[in-house]
């Protein structure tokens, strides 16, 4: 596989997202033999870069993935992320990015992982209560004790971005970034100003994109585990309203002889080797597909149509969890 640049830092192209195999999707937690296996199978065909995080569970997501690496530690770039759990008593889904927090919360994903540093460690929600010179200035000390090696930021905006970067430099941005949800196109000029690396999470639109929920029976069929049951592009009329996108995108799939993942990643690939999207799957069948994408080329007539599709209908979360993403 190809390779792309996050700031300083080499990685596969295309990465692979832990989040599903343990939390948030119909079924996450249930095969985690499957899920191990598809971590392997994903660093055979080439896939350097896996993401996980301590909320993804919690904590259960990292185990996963420290056991899936035992005796490969290595052959990885391992990127987690922290702040989304308070461990001074406020527990999981309160934010605190506090310097007392990520020392304790690195402790515990390093433990959690089984390993002695964390390539990628990123700030998974900006934490109002504290300003992110504070937030910068611990992590750079964890950076000076070898615990981490780069920095990341998770759907920050402009301003916070900037600031960061001014007192340790960033390496990444991760924001959920696809052909359905595309305001960080005003955010890419400002990271490759800064020479910040840009991480797409969710390009396949929460599946949405892959044409495999068509109908509002699929919907329902989920689980009420399943945060898209909630999620406002997934309901109601926004639901028939974005079906129009996913059958732009099998139009387009059809003509290039690829599956409709292929050509929604393939897209996020066009946008630039400065961008890493990061499908997330816990099946096999699903990682040999999404890292074929890896050899999908589109024409420059394909890619001008794809652009031309309008932008999903609905919040790309639920209200509550849009008060965590800076815009």
């Amino acid at each position: 596989m190809r390779t792309a640049q996050l700031g300083e830092l080499e990685v596969s192209r295309i990465g692979l997202g832990a989040m599903g195999m343990s939390h948030g999707f119909t079924g996450a937690g249930t095969d985690d033999a499957e899920s191990i296996r598809t971590i392997h199978r994903a660093l055979e065909l080439g896939v350097t870069f896996l993401d996980t995080a301590e909320i993804y569970g919690p904590y259960v997501n990292e185990e996963l993935v420290g056991e899936a690496l035992k005796g490969r530690r290595d052959d990885v770039v391992l990127a987690t992320k922290f702040g989304m759990v308070s461990h001074d008593g406020g527990g999981p889904g309160n934010l605190d990015s506090s310097p007392d927090n990520i020392r304790t919360a690195v402790e515990g994903s390093l433990r959690r992982l089984g390993t002695d540093r964390i390539d990628l460690y990123y700030q998974h929600r900006v934490d109002p209560k504290t300003p992110i010179e504070d937030t910068m200035g611990a992590l750079a000390e964890l950076v000076k004790q070898g615990k981490i090696r780069y920095i990341g930021l998770s759907e920050a905006w402009i301003d916070t971005v900037r600031r960061a970067h001014a007192v340790h430099p960033v390496t990444a941005l991760q924001s959920e970034y696809s052909l359905w949800t595309r305001d960080q196109d005003e955010m890419i000029p400002v990271l490759r100003e800064l020479g910040i690396g840009l991480v797409a999470y969710s390009p396949l639109g929460k599946g949405f994109l892959t044409g495999a929920l068509s109908t509002p029976a699929d919907i329902e069929a989920l689980d009420d585990s399943d945060f898209r049951k909630s999620n406002p592009r997934f309901t109601g009329e926004n639901f028939e309203r974005n079906l129009r996108i996913a059958d732009e995108v099998r139009k387009v799939a059809d003509q290039v002889g690829a599956t409709p993942a292929q050509v929604a990643l393939a897209w996020v690939l066009s946008k630039g080797d400065d961008i890493v999207p990061i499908p997330g799957t816990k099946r096999v069948s699903r990682v040999e597909e999404n890292i074929a994408a890896d050899g999908v080329e589109l024409t420059a007539d394909q890619i001008a149509a794809l652009d031309a599709l309008p932008v999903a209908e609905g919040g790309h979360h639920t209200e509550a969890q849009m008060a965590w993403i800076e815009r």
